[in-house]
């Protein structure tokens, strides 16, 4: 979804109006959840809104706020940046859309937008879809220093995969993924002594856009938690007759293959490219039982129910008689 759809998804007031709900109806309607308040006489449609991800909740927040806005100062940042970008806020729901204001600017937060107050060179102001916004290593850099470690990897992640990603064939652009590495951590050394710093450093060290999917990154921060130092992604395992095959996870100090089994592939049109779920699951299987054959290594399946902290996962790999390494103190903040 992108800032026009998320636009689209909006009704104001005043429409409400014209259409016959008056102010008393839009209340009932409020109460009764059929509509939610977004923002300053801006509504959403309730189910659409319960069933959005919350990066899509917050892109709307972000197409309200600057439908209401009456100045072009103030810079969208942290999450609606993110949000702007089409990067993943993985279980991380912001009430409030947020932006930056350069020191000395007026303005308090309000209900409907949080407004920060810090150092922002031009450099650092990018313009997406007609709206100002925080560049994307800004952005990242911003974020890895705010939200929980997880959901901060899952998002440079992704960011590094929107830059090295060559969509259509299975190609990573190394060099494009150490630009924007290298412009972060150029980025984080300017910040030093500020809050959040030392946590955004671990997410920076062990971000990487080889991750395909929120699921895997986050499966990775568990992994590291549980005292995984070298877990490869996307490792790639000669098929048969010629096939490549690719293991989400290469967990090598346990001499095993880690999968995130996401449902999207038994569900998703694209993904399914025209076989049905039982195609694709026999598939699944010719190429596991080729995998486990040739690597002598067993391979663990998880999904979202068993990524709810490290603890869940290690009891998932004790499934396939998986044990992982000793446990790190967590290197938080």
């Amino acid at each position: 979804m992108d800032l026009d759809e998320a636009a689209e998804k909006l009704t104001h007031y005043s429409q409400l109006d014209r259409a016959g709900f008056g102010r008393r109806q839009q209340r009932a309607l409020l109460r009764s959840g059929d509509l939610v308040r977004v923002h300053d006489g801006w509504y959403a449609d309730g189910a659409d809104w319960t069933t959005a991800y919350s990066e899509g909740r917050q892109l709307r927040r972000v197409a309200a706020v600057a439908a209401s806005m009456r100045s072009g100062g103030a810079v969208f940042s942290h999450t609606s940046a993110a949000a702007i970008w089409g990067l993943p806020l993985y279980r991380w729901d912001p009430a409030r859309a947020h932006v930056t204001l350069r020191r000395g600017a007026g303005a308090s937060s309000t209900g409907g937008v949080f407004r920060h107050r810090d150092d922002l060179p031009d450099d650092d102001i990018t313009e997406r879809h007609g709206l100002l916004c925080t560049s994307l290593e800004r952005t990242v850099v911003d974020l890895a220093r705010s939200v929980p470690t997880e959901t901060a990897l899952v998002i440079a992640d992704a960011a590094l995969r929107a830059v090295a990603h060559r969509p259509g064939i299975r190609r990573y652009d190394v060099d494009a993924a150490l630009r924007l590495r290298d412009a972060m951590w150029r980025l984080l050394g300017t910040m030093q002594g500020k809050r959040g710093v030392r946590q955004a450093r671990w997410v920076l060290e062990h971000a990487d856009g080889r991750a395909e999917l929120p699921g895997e990154s986050v499966s990775r921060h568990h992994l590291i938690q549980l005292g995984y130092t070298a877990v490869r992604l996307q490792v790639h395992v000669p098929g048969p007759a010629g096939a490549d095959y690719f293991v989400d996870l290469g967990l090598d100090e346990s001499h095993a293959w880690g999968e995130f089994d996401g449902k999207a592939k038994y569900t998703d049109p694209m993904m399914l490219d025209g076989r049905s779920p039982a195609e694709v699951l026999r598939a699944e299987k010719e190429r596991e039982d080729w995998i486990r054959a040739t690597t002598g290594r067993p391979i663990a399946r998880w999904g979202f129910e068993h990524l709810v902290s490290p603890e869940g996962l290690a009891r998932r790999l004790a499934v396939y008689g998986i044990r992982a390494p000793r446990r790190r103190r967590s290197e938080r903040t």
